[in-house]
């Protein structure tokens, strides 16, 4: 009997979402059979609501009215829900909706594998919103919006900072007194399913890189990097908070405390300002004073010194960051890019690749620019490759597991 699972990725204002089907006798490591997939964007001001079957053909694409100013973010999402449930129960039919599966950025120190929410689930997941202020509340939403719509629907969360419950105590530390760390406050990870299905991807693809030390880069809006030694994470640069390590598109990435003292004391700012300075104001925006898409800077490139610089530092930021790595492994083995700039930015990834030639990485250009999945040369002491991300794939194999 065909059953389906469905996957969601929740952000602040947009829902990514992918269909399942799962056959009698699938498990977790069973290959996946996607039926659709697609987005909603713009919840909370103008929902836009596209999806698409396996093939790439467009199944639907439909806006609808703006939700009035002031609606709360949960209240929001129950709209959009709605929609995207009455459309799969369509395109399913007779076919049984088994589960849903939910990407959540923290877990906190607590949860590390995939779990089934409850009531008490749900309660100690809110309680990590001081954790991820910003993002947490967008993860939860869309379980608090099918709980009251399908409260017999199984759900699953599926944690981004689990991956990386690996991190040895050293690289989980923070330098502070001690009861922070008793009260959570340490170095956790982000961006965890992503890393988990490359890792997956470099077992079938490159068990040399698999089992040896490897630099993964998740590279969009947001982005990280993240070590792995033999498939396991080791380090990675986000660490408390999503605000830390690469530069990103409106985030600071690796700041000096002593700046938000400054703002804090000469200032006089208060934390709601800090707080949107540092995730929607700073980055490539902040820099370039133009765009936080990297293909804008790109199109101004050459035109605009600070647009220029904004690209420098990305570049620069990666490669330190990418040395910090590589003393953490003690050497490197594979480079692998991944998510929106690291899979389509050939440019970006000329650029970082030349910076580390120290490091023995030679990339073909011919290959880089056409996005193949080795761009390394055959004498590269330094495998690089391009894998394409699918964090809904990984939130359907957490599902499988935790359902058993």
């Amino acid at each position: 009997m065909t059953r389906a699972v469905l996957a969601l990725n929740a952000g602040s204002s947009s829902l990514k979402f992918a269909l399942f089907a799962i056959e009698k006798g699938d498990t977790a490591s069973s290959p996946s059979r996607r039926i659709a997939s697609g987005e909603l964007e713009g919840i909370g001001s103008h929902p836009h609501f596209v999806a698409h079957d396996a093939t790439g053909g467009v199944l639907v694409d439909e806006t609808w009215a703006p939700v009035p100013p002031g609606t709360p973010a949960e209240q929001a999402q129950h709209g959009p829900m709605a929609t995207l449930m009455a459309w799969v129960g369509k395109q399913l039919g007779d076919v049984d909706l088994m589960a849903v599966g939910h990407r959540v950025v923290h877990g906190g120190p607590d949860f590390i594998a995939p779990v089934r929410i409850t009531p008490g689930v749900l309660a100690r997941l809110a309680a990590l919103t001081p954790f991820a202020p910003l993002h947490q509340p967008g993860s939860l939403a869309p379980v608090r919006a099918l709980l009251a719509q399908y409260p017999d629907l199984p759900q699953v969360a599926c944690f981004d900072t689990g991956f990386h419950h690996t991190l040895p105590a050293v690289a989980q530390a923070q330098a502070l007194p001690g009861d922070y760390a008793a009260r959570g406050v340490r170095r956790y990870g982000f961006h965890g399913l992503s890393y988990e299905y490359i890792a997956t991807c470099l077992r079938a693809r490159a068990p040399h890189l698999a089992q040896g030390r490897a630099i993964v880069a998740h590279i969009g809006s947001g982005g990280s990097l993240c070590a792995l030694q033999a498939g396991r994470s080791v380090d990675t640069t986000m660490g408390f908070s999503v605000l830390d390590g690469l530069v990103m598109g409106t985030r600071c990435g690796h700041l000096d405390p002593g700046v938000i003292l400054y703002m804090l004391r000469e200032e006089g700012l208060g934390v709601a300002e800090i707080e949107n300075i540092l995730y929607h104001r700073s980055g490539l925006l902040g820099v370039s004073g133009l765009s936080a898409d990297m293909r804008d800077l790109h199109a101004h490139a050459g035109t605009s010194p600070a647009v220029t610089q904004a690209l420098d530092l990305f570049v620069y930021r990666f490669a330190q960051q990418a040395g910090g790595m590589m003393a953490a492994l003690q050497g490197l083995d594979g480079l692998v890019f991944t998510a929106g700039i690291g899979e389509h930015d050939a440019t970006i990834r000329a650029a970082v690749c030349a910076r580390l030639e120290w490091a023995g990485i030679r990339i073909d250009a011919q290959a880089n620019a056409a996005h193949r999945e080795i761009i390394s040369t055959p004498h590269s002491a330094v495998e690089v490759r391009v894998i394409p991300t699918d964090e809904e794939t990984t939130i359907r194999r957490h599902v499988l597991m935790c359902l058993g």
